[in-house]
């Protein structure tokens, strides 16, 4: 955490709980090393005898009238340890131990035999102290005898001076610190501040919160029109899109503090914790205001109140999130404190979250297209050894849907390949491999196989390249492999466009690109195998979206089933039995259409599927090109001429080729191409 107006860091001062680590370190040690590691001689009651006889024996406890611990006299210890059957004799507590025979009338005759014989060799002899069932009590029995009278007075002045700490503030360890924030503050000076340059692409999402920090920067000119200052932004889009590096980005251009906390951190076990964070969080970003405050995930405590999958009639959740509603727009005014999050799931948070006055606005965050690909990976290539025939355009094209967490993840699995392979320089085919690689799943080339699986294979994905190859609104084929990778035993690779906007025709053609690989099976082949399961999912998904979804359907009607809040019961469904039945026999009649369909092309084109599956079975993978050399230009491909044959030329481009410039006018769609895998 960096300092906020240069205040010194505090001097560590002396902590008292090392003071009792020196000495449970020293008890450990006595307990290990200590003289209480050595244990009593085991004898006889004829050892005891001589002793006792002997005058060395000081006391003799016994325990049951079977067990006898014998304590010699500190004058005799020294010299009978010195005797080889005493040699590991301790010098303090029972020295010799022994088992009786258990009559203690005969053990006294004996006893007082034995010290008849002592006071005979020595008149001035001490009588041996006899202590019926009794046990030793060592030291360690005395230490933990005497070990909770110590440490409850120890935990009870711990506990009042944790306490007392606690209450003077701050964010430390104390048991009162548990209702402070723990939010990362980032200083306004801060050398590794985020700005809009370390950010590549999300054009239009800056451009949106531009006013955020245009208003952090000029606020007298806003407050001199009587504008108020904006409450807060929702950041929303899918996961690795770089809301987080967005909201650092507004803190460090507009150059003002930046605290930031995840919405899990407000979730404590203890009752209240949550309430008492959000206002300390808030307190801490009023001090050094304006700011802003960035919570991550927010929808950890934002879902929807009386939705929530607990048992308990006061949710800690919900008391968390209505003091977060009171913090941003209640009676407390908290100006210059402007409240950024982010989350995934829109859907699920509290509409009183989302009113206007709380989050005034919400910031889609949506995946890149292609010019802000290249962007990101020309971020992201700057810390890598890359071949100079490297082109950005070509490896932004080949990744359509990707994040800008996933296309970090190529460059590094790019540069783990490269270097794999032992390579000086990471080329485009490490790039090539490592999206084959995070899409398609690791190559498993030793996976047996039988010739003729192979063949079904090899049909099967043609199956599946000639049907996208000859309709206009497939996407275009990149290549066919018949390597399994992940759990495909092949795969047919095609640049999807990033089209918004769907017709029925175009839902048609991508269902029969989706069947092509079973309906070639069946007609050149003759059999139905399991590999097309992938293949007949996403066809039945489509085809129900078409009719239930989109209204696609004449005999159902303009009518949409599907629900944007995701908050109905997965258990009722919005339409009757009757309605049920038709929308199985819509899907199953646009399905069959599209195998109709198939079936044609198949039919038509059975000896270039034959020839392609030779070339993909000799050489594993080819590509468009190669499919090329045997169908000729695909439908796509004489489509795109077409429509540039027609397209009018402007009266820019028709003065720049009459006047032989060598400006190039390139009409680019909406959205690029890239790699995408078929099943």
């Amino acid at each position: 955490m960096a300092q906020i107006n240069n205040r010194p860091a505090p001097k560590p001062r002396f902590n008292f709980m090392w003071f009792w680590a020196v000495v449970a370190i020293g008890i450990i040690a006595y307990a290990i090393f200590g003289d209480s590691k050595s244990a009593p001689v085991k004898g006889d009651w004829q050892m005891v005898e001589e002793l006792v006889e002997g005058g060395s024996v000081r006391r003799i406890d016994v325990l049951d009238n079977v067990q006898m611990s014998v304590y010699l006299n500190k004058e005799h210890v020294d010299s009978l340890i010195n005797e080889e059957r005493f040699k590991a004799m301790p010098r303090s507590g029972a020295q010799i131990v022994f088992t009786s025979h258990g009559d203690a009338k005969l053990f006294s005759e004996e006893l007082a035999a034995a010290e008849a014989v002592a006071e005979e060799n020595n008149p001035e002899h001490e009588a041996v102290k006899v202590v019926w069932n009794r046990t030793e009590r060592g030291f360690w029995d005395n230490v933990f005898s005497f070990l909770p009278w110590l440490i409850m007075p120890l935990l009870f002045f711990f506990l009042i001076r944790s306490m007392t700490r606690g209450a003077g503030g701050g964010a430390g360890g104390g048991i009162m610190n548990v209702g402070k924030a723990r939010a990362q503050m980032s200083d306004k000076n801060n050398k590794d501040r985020v700005t809009f340059k370390d950010v590549a692409g999300l054009e239009e999402a800056k451009v949106e919160i531009m006013e955020i920090v245009d208003f952090l920067k000029h606020a007298e000119k806003y407050k001199e029109l009587g504008a108020k200052i904006p409450r807060g932004a929702l950041l929303a889009g899918p996961p690795g899109t770089g809301k987080t590096l967005l909201a650092k980005a507004v803190a460090g251009e507009a150059n003002v503090p930046f605290l930031s906390i995840s919405g899990s951190d407000f979730v404590e076990m203890f009752v209240g914790v949550g309430a008492s964070r959000v206002r300390d969080l808030f307190e801490q970003a009023k001090k050094v205001a304006p700011c802003i405050v960035f919570i991550d995930e927010i929808d950890a405590i934002g879902r929807a109140r009386g939705k929530n999958s607990g048992f308990s009639g006061n949710d800690e959740r919900e008391n968390t999130l209505n003091q977060l509603l009171t913090e941003m727009d209640g009676f407390q005014t908290n100006a210059g404190v402007i409240v950024l999050a982010a989350t995934n799931r829109v859907d699920i948070l509290d509409k009183a979250l989302m009113r206007a006055g709380r989050f005034d606005r919400q910031i889609e965050v949506g995946l890149p297209d292609v010019k802000e690909r290249k962007e990101i990976f020309e971020v992201h290539l700057k810390k890598l050894k890359l071949d100079a025939k490297l082109d950005r355009e070509f490896l932004a094209k080949q990744t359509p849907g990707f994040a800008g967490a996933d296309i970090a993840n190529v460059c590094n699995e790019a540069a783990l390949i490269a270097a794999r392979n032992n390579h000086k320089t990471v080329m485009q085919e490490d790039f090539l491999a490592a999206i084959d690689r995070i899409v398609g799943g690791l190559e498993r080339r030793n996976m047996p196989m039988t010739p003729a699986e192979r063949r079904s294979t090899a049909i099967h994905e043609v199956g599946h390249a000639v049907v996208m190859w000859r309709l206009q609104n497939c996407d275009p084929v990149l290549k066919v492999t018949i390597i399994p990778r992940g759990r495909s035993l092949g795969a047919t690779w095609y640049l999807p466009e990033e089209r918004v906007n769907h017709n029925v025709e175009h839902f048609m053609h991508k269902m029969a690109g989706l069947l092509g690989g079973r309906i070639a099976e069946q007609e050149l082949l003759n059999i139905t195998s399991t590999g097309a399961i992938s293949d007949l999912e996403r066809t039945s998904k489509t085809a129900y979206a078409m009719v239930a979804y989109y209204g696609m359907s004449p005999k159902v009607g303009n009518i949409s089933y599907y629900d944007t809040t995701g908050q109905r019961d997965m258990f009722t469904k919005p339409f009757s039995e009757q309605t049920a039945q038709l929308i199985d026999e819509e899907v199953r009649r646009i399905v069959d259409e599209v195998v109709v369909m198939t079936r044609e092309i198949i039919n038509a084109e059975r000896e270039n599927i034959e020839r392609i599956a030779d070339i993909l079975l000799e050489k594993e993978t080819i590509f468009s090109e190669d499919i090329e050399a045997v169908l000729g230009k695909s439908a796509q491909q004489v489509a795109k001429e077409a429509l540039e044959a027609e397209t009018p030329k402007t009266e820019t481009e028709a003065t720049a080729e009459g006047a032989n410039t060598e400006i190039k006018y390139v009409i680019e769609p909406a959205v690029e191409d890239t790699t995408d895998k078929a099943e």
